[in-house]
């Protein structure tokens, strides 16, 4: 694709042997971060690193023709690197008017051309890799490369595919959607379609696109250092599955194109970006844990993993997930219709490469349908996977039979219709049993809850039925932790305990966000936050206590004993809601599998007294 856009007289490139321009800047090279990995991110972009950058940039730049840039004169430049999937961040500050083409290709051709370039070795980057023993190191230095097995470069290959094509596409989707577009390989390669194809994309990084060009084909020039074993592939694209799902999912949306004869176009909100303190990663590590977020409004589940020194946030995509329930090797997720059980196996994480890398691996199991009953928090009780009911403002279980089976539902709620009355939302498990539950208001009216949102929330103790403590500010989350009450209210941003004999309260700790979503390792609370919408939340206190600028969206880690934040995680752009926060203890670094992902096709559980027939 870049040899194809460098025929406009408007692009400039930048000679092969300028190829380490970027790493040759002070602080951006591996070294500079302990040969971790080639990703670069905003935090990077410090203004004299960028000054230092475009100078080099702009001094290094040729025409088609090959000439140099006169001082001072602006070029349009093109930069090709697969490094640089690790560096959307980095390039989005530093160059504000970039914009970025993400070519795809079919990941079984893409695996096989990596192992060549391995054995190759034209494609090395880093021939005396610090702790690597293997061949001399090719291609971009992805995180975690110090785990891949030194000889198998099928393995290795599909390691960097993965991780690249995963944060590539994190990153894409975290700025604004006019300033990236996705071309097709194979459209390139094909003379039927190669000069629609190169024409779109100059279309899209306002290039002159008056210039003959022809398909290069699909066979390369360079004969390949050996022919790569097919069955080497096939062995490794389970790995790469999950994220060529995404690829494809993103190739096939429409691209988006500037037009001069029409208004530009809107720009979306960002999809999604975070950061965190940097100790996050080190207490993930020293628990033994595993936060699990839901973000409905952005479509995500996110496994909060520790990778390194690094915070990993690894999500997959459903329709509006809302509770998790985890219990003995199993997960189930609460979705806009359905909800979804997933079973840990871990002899299919034990196979995800780099061996070892994965010590949970969470395949679908089952799918029951509720309809939409805007399902809140879930809890296994027993072998009974409980619900709360919102729409229907009950305690519900489910059974193969029926959409749900109500359970409980507050004394003031008459009876069962889909209005949801007082906004049943959270619920506390006390010895295996559902003991107290949360509501944002006394009403037996459709939506009745609305109309005292900031100070009518309830605690509820279901054994009784009667109210443990009121005027709350649109509590959630309660549970039972060291033998007190907890909950969050979520209007104020605090994180309280309440006497469950008499209904008093005590605040534990403020923060900067709509508290909800909460979960415990030992003596250290982890918070969900979101941001205000002020269509649904306006006029509660939090609004007041902090402006726009100052509420946060994201995971926060409290002290319990002094109320102080002692890590966070903060979400920017347009995931601006946490609904629940679960905490896998234990498990360090879980894969989910999404259902139609490929890998849930090849992967097959079976009872221990069939395995003996099983042939091989």
């Amino acid at each position: 694709m870049v040899a194809a856009l460098a025929g406009s007289a408007d692009a400039w490139t930048l000679p092969r042997a300028s190829s380490g321009h970027i790493e040759s800047v002070v602080g951006l090279g591996p070294a500079a971060h302990g040969w971790e990995s080639n990703q670069l991110t905003r935090a990077d972009a410090y203004s004299d690193v960028v000054q230092a950058l475009s100078t080099r940039l702009a001094a290094a730049a040729v025409d088609r023709n090959g000439r140099s840039a006169a001082p001072e004169q602006r070029v349009r430049l093109l930069h090709w690197s697969p490094k640089n999937a690790l560096r959307v961040p980095f390039l989005a500050k530093a160059f504000p008017a970039a914009r970025f083409v993400y070519v795809y290709r079919d990941p079984a051709e893409a695996l096989e051309r990596i192992v060549d370039g391995w054995r190759s070795g034209r494609y090395v980057t880093y021939p005396e890799l610090p702790g690597w023993d293997g061949p001399p190191w090719s291609f971009l230095l992805t995180p975690g490369w110090r785990e891949l097995p030194h000889d198998d470069l099928a393995a290795v290959a599909a390691d960097q595919w993965r991780r690249s094509v995963d944060q590539l596409l994190d990153d894409l989707a975290a700025i604004p959607g006019d300033r990236w577009c996705v071309a097709s390989h194979d459209r390139v390669v094909d003379p039927a379609s190669a000069a629609a194809e190169v024409q779109r994309v100059c279309s899209f990084c306002e290039l002159d696109a008056d210039f003959p060009f022809e398909a290069v084909g699909r066979t390369s020039t360079v004969e390949p250092a050996e022919p790569v074993d097919p069955a080497d592939i096939a062995r490794v694209l389970p790995v790469v599955a999950a994220a060529a799902d995404r690829a494809r999912d993103m190739f096939a949306r429409p691209p988006t194109i500037p037009s001069s004869s029409s208004a530009p176009p809107k720009q979306p909100e960002h999809a999604f970006s975070s950061l965190s303190t940097t100790n996050l990663a080190p207490l993930l590590r020293r628990l033994g844990v595993t936060p699990i977020l839901t973000t409905y409004q952005s479509g995500r589940l996110i496994a909060v993993r520790a990778e390194g020194n690094s915070v990993n946030t690894h999500f997959r995509m459903f329709p509006s997930p809302m509770g998790v329930a985890i219990r003995r090797g199993r997960l189930a997720l609460g979705t806009k219709r359905s909800v979804w059980e997933f079973r840990n196996v871990p002899a299919v994480a034990a196979k995800i490469p780099p061996a070892g890398s994965h010590d949970a691996c969470f395949l679908p199991a089952q799918c029951h349908v509720t309809g939409d009953i805007a399902i809140h928090e879930m809890a296994y009780i027993g072998e009974e996977l409980w619900v709360v009911n919102t729409r229907f403002s009950c305690l519900a279980t489910l059974d193969r039979d029926h959409s749900f089976r109500p359970r409980w539902r507050p004394p003031f709620v008459s009876g069962l219709a889909p209005q949801d009355r007082c906004h049943l939302n959270g619920m506390a498990v006390v010895d295996d049993e559902v003991r107290f539950v949360t509501a944002l208001g006394v009403s037996d009216e459709a939506g009745g809850w609305r109309e005292n949102k900031a100070h009518g929330g309830v605690i509820v103790d279901v054994r009784s039925g009667e109210i443990v403590t009121h005027g709350l500010s649109m509590p959630h989350s309660p549970r039972w932790h060291d033998g007190r009450l907890w909950v969050l209210e979520s209007g104020e941003g605090r994180l309280c305990t309440v006497d469950a004999v008499n209904g008093g309260r005590e605040t534990v700790a403020e923060v900067p966000g709509f508290a909800r979503g909460l979960a415990f390792a030992g003596h250290l609370a982890f918070i969900g936050l979101s941001q205000v919408r002020e269509r649904l939340f306006g006029g509660i206190p939090i609004s007041v206590r902090l402006d726009e600028s100052e509420r946060a969206c994201g995971l926060w880690v409290v002290d319990t004993r002094s109320g102080a934040t002692v890590a966070f995680l903060r979400f920017e752009g347009a995931v601006q809601e946490v609904f629940d926060v679960q905490l896998l203890h234990g498990i360090r670094f879980p894969e989910l599998v999404e259902p139609e992902a490929d890998l849930t096709g090849s992967s097959y559980v079976l009872p221990d007294e069939a395995l003996a027939d099983v042939q091989h």
